[in-house]
């Protein structure tokens, strides 16, 4: 059966004449009246009865009216998808990582991926915290553990350096520092030690055991911020700190770090066409990142 000719008998059930329907369609009435009378003839029966006043529907019409509705709806619901297919993956994508890289390096990229896709929405979950897949507390993680357990899809990201900085400030007006030794006496800016959500940060603990902490922090930017005050000593990530020409690496090439950034998501996700947008594209970012994430 011509879906076109049932297109028309909708038109003209819901407009009553010939006239008003051929207007809706943008056709002659004559139009209308030969795809009516092609489509009683498929059927074999009179839809509609003529009136003085335009067509009135018989009883056979009104039986085929919901079903043609029906068939309206799902030709509307096609052509949605084939306009969304067009656009591009659409959809909610959660992604969960580490405060810093969220907040400096992912968030100004994920901005760019947005735009390019509209259909596509990013919540980007930047704590210092671990995100957990199992929990659907996001749908990609980017974390500094591998995750070693369940049906994941795991990729290695990045390796990122992490050095010692110190304000021009600090270091004006302090002793120079040479040797491990010569950080005796120095105020610390650090994590808070119980709140470490993991161990790969215990950085300090390879370099030199503090003997005060001028500041403690859950959060990275906050220390980044401690140390551009001039409040002592951090080790940030260079992609934190490198670009901001008051804080100055100290000890560089002892006081060096490198540390992995592990990217995964739930296997069973894998084929779903935002999912794979926008792990595509982290990826690929991210690798043309590696000077600003591994210094020389």
């Amino acid at each position: 059966m011509d879906w076109e000719h049932l297109r028309y008998f909708l038109a003209l059930a819901r407009a009553g004449t010939l006239v008003a329907a051929a207007r809706q369609l943008a056709v002659d009435h004559t139009t209308v009246s030969r795809r009516l009378q092609a489509l009683e003839k498929q059927i074999g029966t009179a839809l509609f009865a003529r009136e003085a006043g335009g067509h009135r529907l018989t009883e056979a019409g009104r039986q085929l009216l919901p079903q043609v509705e029906a068939m309206e709806a799902a030709v509307r619901q096609v052509e949605r998808s084939v306009l969304v297919g067009a656009q591009g993956p659409s959809g909610l994508v959660r992604i969960g990582t580490t405060e810093g890289f969220g907040t400096v390096v992912l968030a100004p990229q994920l901005a760019r991926l947005s735009q390019q896709h509209p259909g596509l929405a990013i919540d980007l979950l930047a704590l210092p915290r671990l995100l957990h897949l199992s929990r659907r507390e996001a749908d990609i993680v980017i974390s500094l553990e591998r995750p070693s357990r369940g049906p994941v899809l795991v990729s290695k990201l990045t390796d990122y350096v992490l050095q010692l900085y110190g304000s021009s400030q600090y270091l004006a007006s302090h002793a120079p520092i040479a040797t491990r030794e010569d950080l005796r006496g120095h105020a610390f800016i650090s994590y808070v030690d119980d709140l470490l959500f993991t161990k790969e940060l215990q950085l300090l603990d390879e370099l030199h055991r503090p003997e005060r902490f001028a500041l403690r922090s859950t959060s990275i930017l906050s220390q980044y911020q401690a140390v551009k005050a001039g409040a002592g000593l951090a080790v940030l990530p260079a992609f934190v700190a490198a670009r901001d020409s008051d804080l100055q690496p100290v000890l560089p090439g002892q006081a060096r770090f490198t540390r992995t950034f592990w990217m995964s998501m739930p296997a069973e996700a894998k084929h779903q066409a935002r999912m794979q947008l926008t792990w595509a594209f982290v990826r690929d970012t991210v690798q043309g990142l590696q000077p600003w994430l591994n210094p020389d």
